[in-house]
């Protein structure tokens, strides 16, 4: 089983965080991954986005050519990303910001108003909401896992986000 996701949005939105997540809770279920980030000049407000390999085995090559999930954040995203989806592969897009209409037949899309349902918690996190729902939806990775990396990387990056990354996740989990 190996699974490649990009991860897009605008510089801010915590793309690079999401990914990053992504690879921590994978080598905490001793899976192998690569993570390879990728940003604009003018960071905040530019384009971002990741790449995230997720495998049982040994990944040969990070470079994603066709992606399995796609995680767009706003229009630029979807705009630039939507033709690198292999077929049958899962796009979830924040329909909260999102106008543009998907356009593949042979993808699933999963339009949700993530930047609103961050609205709904206290100081909540657009990528940690999509965070949760991404692994509730997908279960490429164990809630626990991902929890646990969020965890990890929070208490090093900024542990005063701690219990906003959590709060946030949960909401993005309890999404249907």
């Amino acid at each position: 089983m190996e699974k490649s996701i990009i991860i897009a949005g605008y510089g801010g939105q915590g793309v690079l965080f999401f990914g990053t997540i992504l690879a921590q809770a994978a080598m905490t279920e001793n899976k192998f991954t690569t993570w390879i980030p990728s940003y604009g000049a003018e960071m905040r407000g530019g384009h971002a986005n990741c790449s995230v390999k997720i495998s049982n085995e040994e990944i040969a090559s990070p470079i994603i050519d066709y992606a399995d999930y796609g995680i767009f954040l706003n229009d630029k995203a979807m705009e630039k990303f939507e033709k690198s989806m292999t077929p049958n592969s899962l796009i979830i897009g924040n329909s909260s910001i999102i106008s543009q209409q998907p356009s593949r037949a042979d993808v699933n899309y999963s339009m949700v108003r993530l930047g609103d349902a961050t609205a709904e918690v206290e100081g909540g996190l657009l990528n940690i909401v999509t965070l949760g729902y991404f692994i509730r939806k997908t279960n490429i990775l164990k809630k626990e896992s991902a929890l646990s990396a969020l965890e990890f990387v929070s208490k090093k990056k900024n542990p005063a986000f701690l219990k906003r990354n959590i709060d946030s996740f949960e909401k993005g989990f309890s999404l249907t």
